[in-house]
């Protein structure tokens, strides 16, 4: 971060446990991956999360870019902040804050939980308003659900047969809106109105992530083999 506006924001990359991926805010950035991984905990066992390489990764040719995901317990929100272009984050630049994901999570919340809302007055309001998952994509260590995940209710949603050649199915689920099919990259491989059966014969044969997602915003994850 050589200057304010190489605040680059794409909170992206590799999957799952300690990583997270994103990519957004295409007007300020390229459309590009950026990985978090997870550096620590803090005092209230809340997940820290940081880009690597910490001073380097190419910002749009602008420069270099760093960032980070962390709790703020005074203000009770998750927040995603760029460096001053030191890579200490001494005095780093709020650009997206979320205050309505699930608090009691010790990682963050997806941009689709709650609201990540731009911080226009440092971003400019180049990115486009709030994160959702129409401009923004962001997977791996992050939660999914405004009620932390209910296993009972995704103990009732069925996807077979797992590994699966050419059409998965979805049982269980009656009000299903969105279904996306990711790689263990992070990358989004499918995305489309919710169906019961899912044609993935186009993927290459590897282990996917399913996302569920429902008309009252609560979202499922399974993983699958595509054989």
């Amino acid at each position: 971060m050589k200057s304010l506006y190489l605040l680059c924001l794409a909170l992206g990359s590799t999957a799952f446990a300690q990583t997270i991926t994103f990519n957004g805010c295409h007007n300020l950035f390229d459309n590009q991956n950026y990985t978090f991984n997870k550096t620590g905990v803090d005092t209230y066992g809340k997940g820290i999360y940081m880009t690597t390489p910490i001073d380097g990764q190419d910002c749009s040719g602008l420069g270099t870019c760093e960032f980070k995901l962390q709790w703020n317990n005074t203000l009770t929100r998750w927040e995603f902040l760029a460096d001053e272009g030191y890579g200490t984050f001494t005095s780093p630049i709020l650009i997206y804050y979320n205050s309505t994901g699930n608090n009691s999570a010790l990682n963050p919340p997806g941009n689709t939980i709650g609201t990540w809302t731009e911080n226009t007055s440092a971003t400019g309001s180049q990115c486009g308003g709030n994160l959702t998952g129409a401009n923004s994509t962001m997977s791996g260590d992050v939660h999914t659900s405004m009620l932390a995940t209910s296993e009972a209710v995704k103990g009732k949603i069925r996807i077979f047969p797992n590994p699966v050649s050419d059409f998965i199915s979805i049982s269980g689920i009656e009000n299903g809106k969105l279904v996306q099919v990711y790689t263990m990259a992070g990358q989004l491989a499918v995305s489309e109105v919710f169906d019961r059966k899912i044609n993935v014969t186009l993927l290459s044969p590897g282990i996917y992530l399913l996302r569920i997602t429902t008309k009252d915003s609560q979202t499922y994850e399974f993983k699958f083999v595509k054989k």
